[in-house]
This record gives C-alpha cells, sequence and structure tokens, in this order.
C-alpha cells in the first residue's frame, strides 16, 4: 500500500504530461543545425528525464561547454516555439492531482518559468502549491530541485514522495531521502530504475490515490 505524504513532488514530462512528441521534435531541429540528422524518435526520447548536455556529449563529443550552451539556448527557443502543440496530460492525471491530498510541486528538468507556463497551459497549475524547476543549479540525478521544495514548505525527506517515469528521478529522490514512486507509462526504462529501487511502483495516476501499486 501507498500511504499518504505531506508533499508529493511529480516530475512533468512522461510523468505528468506526455510531452515525447514536442521535446524530441525541438532537439532533432536544433541538432540538425549542427548537422546532426538522422536521429530516431526513440533514441532521443531515451534521454528524456536527463540534462540536454548528455545527448550532446554523445552525439557532438567535440563541442565545449559554450558551444553546448548555445545550443540548449537553441533548443529552448525553438521548444518553446512549437507551443506544446503536441503535448497532452496523461489520462487520470487531472482527476488525480484534483483529488490527492497533501501538498503538491514539482521536480523537472525545466525551469521553474517553463515549467509553470506548461501547468498553467494545461490547466493543471491550480492543483499546485509550488512549481520547482531547474534553475542554475544541477539537474537530476542530483537532489537540488528536490531538496528546493522540502525547503520551500519545510517538510522532513521522510514524509515527501517524489513520482517520475525515469532512472534520474528514482535517484535524485534516494539522494534526497524522500520516497519515490515509478510510473510505468512514461518514457523511462524500467530496467534502469529498478536499479535505483523504488519504494513503490504505479501503472495509473488513480493508484496513488487508492494504494494499489504493480511491480513491473
Amino acid at each position: 500500500m501507498i500511504p499518504q505524504f505531506k508533499l508529493y513532488l511529480f516530475d512533468v514530462d512522461g510523468t505528468l504530461l506526455d510531452s515525447a512528441s514536442d521535446i524530441c521534435g525541438a532537439a532533432r531541429d536544433a541538432l540538425a543545425e549542427h548537422g546532426v540528422t538522422g536521429l530516431s524518435e526513440e533514441y532521443l526520447r531515451s534521454f528524456i528525464g536527463y540534462h540536454l548536455f548528455e545527448l550532446f556529449d554523445e552525439v557532438l563529443p567535440s563541442y565545449d561547454r559554450a558551444q553546448k550552451e548555445q545550443l540548449l539556448a537553441r533548443y529552448r527557443q525553438i521548444y518553446l516555439a512549437r507551443q506544446h502543440s503536441s503535448t497532452r496530460v496523461y489520462p487520470g492525471v487531472e482527476e488525480m492531482l484534483a483529488s490527492l491530498p497533501g501538498l503538491k510541486s514539482t521536480a523537472t528538468t525545466k525551469s521553474s518559468e517553463t515549467a509553470r507556463g506548461v501547468l498553467t497551459l494545461f490547466n493543471l497549475i491550480s492543483h499546485f502549491d509550488h512549481v520547482q524547476g531547474t534553475d542554475g543549479f544541477p539537474s537530476k540525478p542530483n537532489p537540488d530541485v528536490v531538496l528546493r521544495s522540502l525547503d520551500h514548505f519545510g517538510v522532513a525527506a521522510e514524509d515527501a514522495l517524489l513520482i517520475g517515469d525515469a532512472a534520474p528521478d528514482m535517484e535524485a529522490g534516494r539522494r534526497a531521502g524522500v520516497k519515490t514512486c515509478a510510473v510505468t507509462w512514461g518514457y523511462g526504462n524500467s530496467d534502469h530504475m529498478r536499479e535505483h529501487a523504488p519504494d513503490y511502483w504505479i501503472d495509473h495516476p488513480m493508484a496513488l490515490l487508492n494504494g494499489a501499486y504493480a511491480k513491473s
């Protein structure tokens, strides 16, 4: 059974929103400007949840940090210009957020501003007490984005649950000392998540409410 927690921390992409088409499309267009083409959707999806530098390091290994920063800025321009046109809320997410007791925040690799904007666009923002993105500090699997929400609310780590779809979520939660819940409908590799020993697994958002969980 999944008990109730004082604070729920949600990853966004692959957990609340099916946003892969917009993320991968923006990454593909940005990389094409640097001569990198032919990357499959499956390959690009495997990097969702990680910092984009992980992708850049693999496909453009000669690029220095300044070049990667420029590429990241271009990606963000393209991503925002797409206006989330191919992004959708996963079935059951809005109902779960509306009914789930406790405080709610985010733990995303997006910036706080971008996360707030996309949650507003999809009418989810009213369900959140705080929006925390990755703003000038290390991204997941580092625990910083989780710790910022814990500090904001003054909630102890053991009273918080991080919900995400990828290994960096599970590792960030472990490092922060919170409980972790892996979702099976996102983009992450289940075997990679399992290496970080999530406390819970769920196959549908509403499972957070009724306490059911399923190991995968």
